[in-house]
């Protein structure tokens, strides 16, 4: 009887509990293989990465390069000033690593002490230490070190992980090592868009550099708690969304009246002018925004054609 519980496999007898425990090993394996892919697919994803940037009075960007490329956006750059740029070329030639065609997302911190890169890609790291020991740099412990264009601008990076690399500009030759850990989330809604900017209340608040025909625009979302720009592809052109967060719907409604009243008074100066919106140049991008309150936040929308890209990309 016992027999007939056996199984006969190329002539090894192997019992039924073994096979389950096979199986079960199999599984864990297999459980476990899939937990390490979930959990890096975690770690890659924005949320996870805008978690080790420091984002106090930080203008945040987020940029899907691999999106852009699909969409052929990102090929508007190909013979920009950018890609001409001798200095960039011989980085390009001794690092062998190109934005155009290695680099898949980035995550990006403008703050007060310094610029905080997170860049996905695919990265030749014994180049990238050779080319930071031939520009007087070093590399110690994983982590690079060299002077950028200025003296105050201290270049660190170090690897992540293989395909992630955690970049600073600052005046602290170490700033890279503020992203090793990611902080607290703050719970702010990531945009589902390849290009997006969130905007801190103090950038909100001193609109003097920014170009003139923005100003006004700026100078309306003074009182606004955050805003966020998001960029998706619509057909042939691309889709301009902002959500701007306030304190109470009041603050929304009169928000949305002034950011109205902006683009009414641009185009009554265009007309003045004889000017139609040029789909090329700032001008004709702001006076296409429509605008809403929704309760405390203000909904705007303005409709971009890739030749403005093209020409803001290109440096034109």
């Amino acid at each position: 009887m016992a027999d007939g519980f056996l199984c006969h496999t190329a002539g090894v007898r192997v019992k039924p509990r073994a096979w389950l425990a096979a199986l079960a090993a199999a599984g864990l394996c297999l459980l476990a293989a899939g937990g390490v892919v979930w959990f890096r697919s975690r770690a890659l994803r924005p949320a996870a990465l805008i978690a080790r940037l420091p984002r106090r009075d930080a203008l945040i960007a987020s940029i899907d390069f691999d999106a852009l490329r699909r969409a052929g956006i990102l090929q508007l750059l190909d013979g920009s000033t950018v890609g001409q740029d001798p200095e960039y070329r011989s980085f390009v030639e001794r690092t062998r690593f190109d934005y155009l065609r290695d680099l898949d997302a980035a995550v990006v911190a403008f703050a007060p002490s310094g610029k905080f890169l997170l860049l996905r890609g695919r990265f030749d790291w014994k180049s990238l230490d050779a080319y930071v020991r031939s520009q007087n740099g070093h590399c110690d412990d994983a982590l690079c070190r060299l002077t950028g264009s200025a003296p105050e601008r201290l270049i660190s990076f170090f690897p992540l992980r293989s395909n992630l690399m955690a970049l600073a500009v600052s005046q602290d030759d170490s700033a890279a090592l503020r992203m090793s850990t990611p902080a607290p989330a703050d719970g702010a809604e990531i945009p589902a868009a390849p290009l997006w900017f969130s905007i801190p209340a103090s950038t909100l608040k001193s609109a003097d550099s920014l170009p003139a025909g923005a100003r006004p625009f700026a100078q309306a979302m003074g009182q606004a708690d955050s805003a966020t720009l998001a960029f998706t592809p619509e057909g042939g052109r691309i889709a301009a969304a902002l959500d701007i967060r306030c304190r109470k719907p009041a603050d929304a409604v009169e928000i949305a009246s002034r950011l109205t009243a902006a683009t009414a008074l641009l185009r009554d100066a265009m007309a003045k002018e004889h000017q139609r919106p040029d789909p090329a140049g700032l001008s004709g991008v702001l006076a296409a925004g429509v605008f809403r309150a929704e309760g405390p936040r203000v909904l705007g929308r303005w409709p971009i054609e890739k030749v403005f890209l093209q020409t803001v990309l290109a440096g034109n």
